[in-house]
């Protein structure tokens, strides 16, 4: 596994991270953003935001062109996809897998291209939060940076909730990735990021069995100082936008 240095705020944005790898070059930096960019259907969702979707979109889109961020995986890619593509300029972009009830929302646009990419639709999924109205899961990508330097990217989208059957679902949900690493990433660099509906504070939470796995929770290692908030404890959720990097939101980079 590597080790990640980032800070996701309102607007997800993470800074350079550090990246160790075992290969032909020992170390570098990498710019990567995790954002959930809220596509539903306005009629669905209207997201709680000024201004209209497809605007939205475009602003999106070009506020990641002018990032200029190296990798950025995106979850909810829906009905708007198409806007937030047609202002950005990255080279490189997973094509989508259409728009609700069709596609996963999981999409990737990066600054190098990749010689692997795959979706994986979760095993469960719970009704409450509609989770089962779209095939969520999780991607892979395996990107070539250049120099043999190779890197497994993984981008999900956690089932969301806090009834029984939300936990129950993100638990096996959190084991299919694990199981698949295991299976296809084993002893390779990996990074997991996305959308994991899922804090450490949570009682019935699952993402700490990435930590005990081996990854490294770019935000806890960097704002907490490696300590893991303590389950069952106090939601330290983000107003919003947020007041600091403090909070916790459930996106993730790992």
């Amino acid at each position: 596994m590597i080790a990640l240095s980032g800070f996701a705020s309102l607007f997800l944005f993470l800074v350079p991270l550090l990246v160790q790898l075992s290969c032909a070059q020992s170390s570098g930096t990498l710019n990567f953003l995790t954002y959930n960019v809220a596509g539903l259907p306005e009629f669905l969702s209207d997201n709680g935001v000024p201004g209209d979707k497809t605007t939205n979109a475009r602003t999106i889109g070009s506020k990641l062109a002018e990032r200029a961020y190296d990798v950025v995986h995106m979850q909810e890619d829906f009905n708007y996809h198409a806007y937030i593509y047609e202002t950005d300029d990255h080279e490189f972009r997973t094509p989508t897998t259409g728009g609700v009830p069709f596609g996963s929302g999981l999409n990737t646009i990066a600054n190098y291209n990749w010689t692997l990419f795959k979706q994986v639709k979760w095993n469960r999924c719970f009704l409450n939060e509609a989770d089962c109205l779209t095939p969520k899961g999780f991607s892979v990508m395996r990107l070539q940076l250049g120099n043999g330097v190779e890197i497994d990217f993984y981008n999900l989208h956690g089932d969301a909730g806090s009834e029984e059957g939300d936990i129950d679902a993100r638990s096996s949900g959190t084991n299919q990735l694990l199981s698949y690493i295991q299976a296809n990433s084993a002893g390779r660099a990996v990074v997991v990021a996305g959308d994991t509906n899922d804090r450490y504070t949570n009682t019935g939470r699952s993402i700490d069995r990435l930590i005990d796995a081996g990854f490294t929770d770019s935000w806890v290692d960097l704002i907490r100082d490696g300590a893991l908030p303590a389950a069952g404890t106090t939601s330290l959720a983000c107003a919003v936008p947020a007041a600091s990097a403090e909070c916790e939101t459930v996106d993730k980079v790992l």
